[in-house]
């Protein structure tokens, strides 16, 4: 196994989450969340806010995204969290909170079940 990894460098993870539609999922993007769909295909999609993408796979199993989530790193949580507790897509049990592990953050459901937990580094 190589030990040497000067030459390899992680540059970003996108999350590939599951839609049981990928059309009402982009719009549910796009209308409640602030994104922008940039590409649409029969069993795919993607949608980008401030160049942070978001893809995803059509599924018919609606368990999938219930027990799927990511999370996005942000600046300015506190004003993307009044944009999205207005939007109505706050989590019930997801409220903007000062995690343990040093991070501010609060989740959101999409239209699926998917969870998306909105983050920024706690000041400390």
């Amino acid at each position: 196994m190589p030990t040497d990894t000067s030459r390899a460098q992680l540059k970003r993870a996108v999350p590939v989450l599951a839609s049981l539609d990928i059309e009402a999922t982009q719009r549910f993007y796009a209308e409640k969340l602030g994104f922008t769909a940039v590409a649409r295909y029969p069993d795919y999609g993607i949608v980008e806010r401030n160049g942070v993408q978001i893809h995803f796979w059509l599924t018919d199993d609606a368990d999938i995204p219930k027990a799927t989530s990511c999370r996005v790193d942000v600046d300015g949580v506190d004003q993307l969290y009044e944009e999205m507790n207005t939007s109505g897509v706050v989590h019930p049990n997801g409220p903007l909170t000062d995690q343990p592990w040093g991070l501010r953050e609060f989740a959101v459901l999409d239209g699926d079940g998917n969870m998306i937990k909105f983050g920024q580094r706690s000041a400390s």
